[in-house]
C-alpha cells in the first residue's frame, strides 16, 4: 500500500536532497529474489540490477543505455592501446559516510578480478591497475580494448576498508559473508533491512553526489513467486510494481484504469544448452554410455525439432521475436550476414538422428528453471512435446532457479535452458562468457557450461575485442556467428519480452537490460 507522508515529515527526510513535492513509500514485487547483496558474488541480472540502486561503477547507462559518467568524470585512451586514464569524481562518500577514492578503485579491481568472484571474466583483457593519485586510476589492458569502458558498466565499486573490517575482502557466493546480506555503496539508495525471500528495503542516500530525481522515502521490494499471487497484489494496490506481468495477463490490465502495462523487447535471448564434453548422459535411462548431444547431427535435430513460431503464438501470446544468433539485432555486432538457423522440420530432424545412429532416438534429462524468465517452466514443457515427436523424449525436471545455476554449475543436466543479456550491447560479450573454450582461472567461458569448445573462435575472440575498424569486427563477428551456427552450438529461441505492470500514478524507466533503476521513480 502507497502511504503517503505528511509534508513536515517528506522535508526532514529528503533535506539533505534536492527538494521533492509529494514525497511517498514505494513497494514492489519480484519472482526472482537476489541471490546476495555482493555486487562481485554473483554474475546474474536479477543481483546486479537491483545493486545498480545501492552500488555504483566508474560509468553507468543513461535511460536509453548509453555510457554516462558515474564514479569517474571522464576517461580516455592511454597510449597507442594500452588501456584507459579514469579521472574520479571528488567529493564522494560511501553511504556509510567514508570518502571514495583510487584505493577502492584497486580494490575492488582486486576483488572483482580474484578466483572468488564470479565477475572474474570481465576482467580478461586488463593487465594491471595502478593508481595514479587520489582520483587518477589507469586501467592498463593486454591489447587495445574500444569497449572496455562499455564493458565495466556493471563492475561496483566497494569500500575496500568496510569490505576488510568485516571480513569481505573477498566474495563468497558459496557460504557468504558480512557483504552477503549488507551493503556500502555510493549509489542513491542505501540498504536498511536485508531479510531474503522476505523483503528487502532501500531508503535515499542522504549524502548522494547525484541529483535526485525521485521522490521516494522508503522502497520495499518483496519476492512473490506466484504470478498470479503477484497480479493481485497489483490491482489491490499492495505493490506499485511488479515484474513481470504475466504474458497471458497482459491485455486484460491493460483495460485497468487503476494501473498501466509497459511493454518492449529485452536484450535477453532465450536459448537451449548442451553439454559437449560429457562423456555421458546424466539421466538416460538407455543411453548410458555415450553423449548422443557430442554429435552436431544431434543438436541440429533438436534445432529442427522445436516449432519456435508455435511457441512465440501460444505460449508467449505473441510477445517475443524469434532470432538466429546470441544477441538480438537491437545490439551492437549483431550478424546481419548470417542465414536463417534450422527451420522446423520434424523430418528433417529424425533424419539426422538417424544418420547420427539413433533412428528410435533416446531418453535424457532437461533442466528449466520455474522462476527465472518469462513462462520459462511452459516453454520447457513445450519443447519436451515437441522433442518428443521426432523420438527425443526429455524427461523435464524443473525448480527455482536458486537451485538451478549450482545444478548446471555441477554439470548435472543433458541439455539446459539459459537467458543471456550481453552486459555491453555488443555480440562479443556472449562469445567471451558462452562460447570461448573455459579456462583454468575462469576468465574465460564462465558461464560456458556445457564445455564447447572451437578453436577458431577462440583463435577470433582477442582480436574482435581489440580492433578499432568497425569493418574488420563486424566480419570476424559475422564468421563467430556464422561458426556458432554451423555447430548448433546452441539452440537460440527468442528474444524475451519486457511486461512491466505498475499502479496508474507511477512514472518509471523501463530499459532493455531490465534494470529497474529507483531513481527514476516518481510517484504521483
Amino acid at each position: 500500500m502507497i502511504r503517503k507522508l505528511s509534508y513536515a515529515a517528506a522535508i526532514a527526510l529528503l533535506a539533505p536532497l534536492a527538494p521533492l513535492a509529494n514525497a511517498e513509500e514505494f513497494t514492489w514485487a519480484v519472482t526472482t529474489d537476489p541471490q546476495t547483496m555482493d555486487p562481485h558474488a554473483v554474475n546474474s541480472a536479477p543481483v546486479l540490477g537491483f545493486l545498480n540502486n545501492i552500488y555504483e561503477g566508474l560509468v553507468r547507462r543513461d535511460r536509453e543505455m548509453a555510457i554516462e559518467p558515474a564514479l569517474a568524470l571522464s576517461w580516455e585512451p592511454i597510449g597507442a592501446g594500452e588501456g584507459w586514464r579514469f579521472n574520479l569524481r571528488q567529493g564522494v562518500t560511501f553511504q556509510n559516510g567514508a570518502p571514495f577514492t583510487a584505493e577502492d578503485v584497486l580494490f575492488s579491481y582486486q576483488r572483482a578480478s580474484s578466483e572468488q568472484a564470479d565477475t572474474r571474466s570481465w576482467f580478461s583483457p586488463v593487465s594491471d591497475v595502478v593508481v595514479v593519485d587520489d582520483f587518477t586510476v589507469d586501467i592498463m589492458t593486454t591489447s587495445p580494448n574500444p569497449i572496455f569502458p562499455d564493458s565495466i558498466a556493471n563492475w561496483m565499486i566497494m569500500d575496500s576498508d568496510w569490505a576488510m573490517a568485516n571480513d569481505a575482502a573477498r566474495p563468497d557466493k558459496e557460504a557468504g559473508n558480512f557483504a552477503t546480506l549488507n551493503a556500502n555503496g555510493t549509489g542513491a539508495f542505501a540498504l536498511t533491512e536485508r531479510a531474503p525471500g522476505l523483503r528487502t528495503v532501500l531508503e535515499p542516500h542522504a549524502t548522494w553526489w547525484g541529483e535526485a530525481s525521485h521522490n521516494i522515502t522508503r522502497a520495499e521490494m518483496t519476492p512473490i513467486q506466484n504470478p498470479a499471487t503477484a497480479l493481485a497484489a497489483l490491482l489491490s494496490g499492495d505493490v506499485d510494481f511488479i515484474n513481470p506481468v504475466p504474458v497471458q495477463d497482459a491485455a486484460r490490465l491493460q483495460g485497468d484504469a487503476n494501473v498501466k502495462v509497459i511493454q518492449g523487447i529485452e536484450a535477453r535471448v532465450i536459448m537451449l544448452g548442451f553439454p559437449h564434453e560429457a562423456e555421458t548422459l546424466k539421466y538416460s535411462s538407455e543411453t548410458s554410455d555415450a553423449n548422443p548431444f557430442a554429435d552436431p547431427r544431434v543438436r541440429r535435430a533438436v534445432a529442427h525439432a522445436i516449432n519456435v513460431p508455435a511457441i512465440l503464438q501460444t505460449t508467449m501470446r505473441g510477445n517475443a521475436e524469434a532470432v538466429n544468433q546470441l544477441v538480438s539485432p537491437a545490439m551492437r555486432g549483431y550478424s546481419d550476414a548470417l542465414g536463417g538457423d534450422a527451420a522446423y522440420d520434424p523430418d528433417a530432424a529424425r533424419a539426422l538422428l538417424a544418420e547420427a545412429g539413433y533412428e528410435d532416438g533416446f531418453s535424457f534429462g532437461l533442466k528449466c528453471p520455474n522462476d527465472r524468465y518469462l513462462n520459462d517452466e511452459a516453454v520447457c514443457q513445450a519443447i519436451t512435446g515437441m522433442l518428443a515427436q521426432v523420438g527425443l523424449r526429455a524427461a523435464l525436471d524443473a525448480m527455482p532457479v536458486q537451485n538451478y545455476w549450482p545444478e548446471l554449475r555441477a554439470d548435472n543436466y543433458d541439455m539446459y535452458l539459459l537467458g543471456w543479456s550481453p552486459g555491453t550491447f555488443d555480440a562479443e560479450h556472449p562469445i567471451r562468457f558462452l562460447a570461448a573454450t573455459p579456462d583454468a582461472d575462469k576468465r574465460l567461458g564462465s558461464w560456458n557450461f556445457g564445455g564447447y569448445s572451437n578453436a577458431r573462435v577462440d583463435e577470433l575472440l582477442p582480436m574482435i575485442q581489440s580492433e578499432i575498424d568497425d569493418t574488420k569486427r563486424q566480419a570476424m563477428l559475422n564468421e563467430v556467428a556464422q561458426t556458432l551456427q554451423d555447430d548448433t552450438a546452441y539452440v537460440p529461441l527468442y528474444v524475451q519480452p519486457l511486461i512491466w505492470g505498475t499502479r496508474a500514478n507511477i512514472d518509471l524507466v523501463q530499459r532493455p537490460d531490465n534494470f529497474f533503476i529507483l531513481r527514476w521513480v516518481t510517484v504521483n
